[in-house]
């Protein structure tokens, strides 16, 4: 189209999947909502709303805030500022950057691990830096984003399995066995599924990967501090060798209350994306403050193991109650607990419903999840009491009540 003279650029932008602007007329928008004030049992101060229950942060330990952590946060500022000097391989390496890379291996019990600035950058840069042309990439249909980016990435071919489909996943591997006999396949997967928490089935994949000589990666970034009877992840909650996943990914901005992700494994495996990936050679290091805060954390989890028993309890406990009103929560089997709407309206309802009444929880639409299985995505935490617990089970059954939803 000709516009006075010029030739006029398509819209920037596509179209929304979901109507924003509605939402916000209708005052049943809450996203990108600002918190502060957190408090150590599992609320906090929001603008405009006072305090309120925090069903929805990724905090399943309740770390954030810990005295020791964040004792150490300033301490690190104090010693090196507030930056670094740039990339790690030139100037960006602090010995806090050795310090909890050698204690995530510890944690993880591998020979050595590697940080980079967030877990979505861990995932989508170690897939594309480990695979070739030729080589065949075989994830999770769930798989989060960032696998899915890192896939695309990568010049690999890349496949999907149903998911949780372990007869679909030895198909996928016999087909890519059959069109590359000796090149390299990676399976990758979730530990646990960010939106509907369950949890992989590591045994069936791990002996899938041996029989048809496969590497495995694990993100074990909703895993970490919340799976095992001391926090430390898949391998431990089935009680399997350290060794059985060849790649394990997890995030410091979870369990871990700072940012980054990480990738532990063999020195081989960790010399190489060191020197070949691309998103830690080009990107700034991780802040001192956000280095030693994850340093300590690994620290906390260890030794206060009652918070991996109680939120692994509370869990428990609350999906008890809200099953037992007959709503829907999948297969899940960890704090991440999506509570099917049914469609996108009566999901943001419900949320605006709990949020009216003192309970911060987000409905979660397309393109995040399909629309028929629009949901709040509810997360409980270690330092949730029990009263809060009873307070949000009754508040989500009474509006699911009242929109039809049980």
């Amino acid at each position: 189209m000709i516009v006075d003279g010029h030739l006029a650029a398509a819209p920037l932008t596509k179209d929304l999947t979901w109507p924003v602007d509605e939402y916000k007329r209708e005052g049943l928008y809450f996203y990108l909502k600002a918190t502060a004030g957190v408090s150590p049992n599992g609320r906090v101060e929001v603008d405009d709303c006072g305090e309120m229950i925090m069903l929805g942060s990724y905090s399943y330990l309740g770390l954030i805030g810990h005295p020791a952590i964040s004792t150490a946060a300033r301490t690190a500022i104090d010693e090196y500022g507030t930056g670094t000097h740039g990339v790690r391989l030139l100037a960006g390496s602090l010995p806090l950057h050795d310090e909890l890379e050698e204690r995530i291996a510890r944690f993880k019990q591998t020979e050595a691990a590697i940080t980079f600035s967030s877990g979505y950058v861990a995932n989508s840069a170690t897939i594309a830096g480990l695979l070739c042309k030729g080589d065949t990439v075989v994830s999770d249909s769930l798989n989060h984003a960032s696998i899915v980016d890192g896939c695309l990435l990568a010049r690999a071919h890349h496949t999907r399995f149903r998911h949780g489909d372990m007869g679909h996943l030895e198909r996928r591997l016999q087909e890519a066995r059959r069109s590359r006999p000796v090149s390299r396949i990676l399976v990758v997967s979730d530990a646990v599924f960010s939106m509907d928490g369950d949890i992989a089935n590591l045994p069936e994949i791990h002996g899938l990967c041996r029989r048809y000589g496969a590497y495995l990666m694990i993100d074990e970034a909703h895993s970490i501090g919340v799976l095992g009877e001391t926090g430390h992840g898949i391998e431990e909650h089935f009680g399997m060798p350290p060794d059985t996943v060849d790649v394990k990914m997890g995030t410091l901005s979870k369990a871990i209350p700072s940012a980054g992700g990480y990738v532990a494994g063999s020195h081989e495996l960790i010399t190489f994306l060191k020197h070949g990936a691309r998103a830690f050679i080009f990107s700034a290091a991780l802040p001192p403050a956000s280095v030693a805060a994850a340093r300590v954390a690994f620290d906390v989890i260890e030794e206060e193991t009652w918070r991996v028993k109680r939120v692994q309890e509370n869990a428990r406990y609350f999906a008890r109650r809200l099953r037992g009103a007959g709503f829907d929560l999948l297969n899940s089997e960890t704090p991440i607990l999506p509570v099917i709407c049914g469609g996108v309206d009566p999901a943001v309802r419900l949320a605006s419903f709990c949020q009216q009444r003192g309970i911060f929880v987000q409905a979660v639409a397309p393109p995040v999840v399909p629309a028929q299985l629009s949901r709040l995505r509810a997360c409980v935490l270690a330092v949730h009491t029990r009263e809060d617990l009873d307070y949000c089970a009754e508040t989500i059954i009474e509006g699911g009540r009242a929109l039809g939803i049980v």
